[in-house]
């Protein structure tokens, strides 16, 4: 059976979805963050090591932990290193059913993304008899249906891409627009400064038309406050926290109980 994709259905139906970035290629860590009850969890291949290989551990790892009390397991998001087919090709039949596809600047290349992600005579996807993610054959109508639950979600980054998101987000089959913070800063001339005003008030803009065009709107934003702000703003699917940072800070704190101090102590993000 093709399994749902709870994520996307959550998407259309309004519902936000509050997630964790993970930025560590550990199938024990993706196992670990899959029993926490986070509804999403981004799984990265941009910024890290993790290669298609490695994917595929972490994807088996996500799926057998056990999902915290009272909620749905927690549901992948890959993140490709690129908008390439042959990547978005490989992580699908891995049985990846959403992707975030970054630096995505207008609707050509949103299309595309869709023509990858779609079979003929709708896309380009290559035909693969018995992948994973139809159950290596078992699952007899993938071809058939697995655009149904395949979510795919684009990443606006610079400001250049801000003047299109309309365009994007008119799109058929993109389901959401995500909005990078750190790399649009860096395109916006504020690098390094994701909470400067004019940073907060351009986002709170992209937010506010992505909203208006009726596709889902999503950020990571770790900071707790800016993270609610961003949610009473329309936002549908967030990143509240980043492994790798509750790791640092977890022993950096740890070390300072003993007076030790972590070299690049208060340290942020750019992803």
């Amino acid at each position: 059976m093709l399994p749902v994709n709870h994520f996307k259905r959550a998407l259309r139906e309004g519902q936000p979805q509050i997630g964790i970035w993970s930025t560590i290629p550990s199938p024990f860590v993706s196992e670990l963050i899959g029993g926490a009850g986070y509804d999403w969890v981004l799984m990265d291949t941009e910024h890290t090591p993790t290669d298609v290989p490695l994917m595929l551990e972490q994807l088996r790892a996500l799926a057998a932990a056990q999902p915290a009390p009272g909620t749905l397991p927690t549901h992948a998001v890959v993140r490709p290193a690129w908008n390439d087919t042959v990547l978005i090709k490989r992580y699908l039949d891995l049985g990846a059913q959403t992707l975030l596809l970054p630096f995505v600047q207008n609707a050509q290349e949103a299309e595309s993304a869709v023509r990858a992600m779609r079979y003929a005579p709708e896309g380009i996807r290559g035909m693969g008899g018995s992948t994973r993610a139809s159950n290596f054959g078992r699952t007899t109508d993938y071809v058939a249906r697995a655009a149904d639950e395949l979510c795919l979600l684009v990443q606006v980054e610079t400001a250049e891409a801000l003047d299109q998101i309309e365009a994007i987000a008119a799109v058929d089959g993109v389901d959401g627009i995500f909005i990078g913070p750190a790399d649009l800063s860096a395109s916006l001339g504020y690098a390094g400064q994701m909470r400067h005003p004019e940073v907060t008030r351009i986002i709170n803009d992209a937010l506010a038309r992505i909203r208006a065009t009726g596709k889902a709107s999503g950020i990571l934003m770790v900071d707790a406050q800016r993270a609610r702000e961003c949610l009473d703003l329309g936002v549908q699917f967030i990143a509240v926290a980043l492994d790798t940072i509750l790791l640092r800070d977890a022993m950096d704190a740890a070390a300072a109980r003993f007076g030790r101090s972590a070299t690049g102590a208060g340290a942020t993000t750019s992803y």
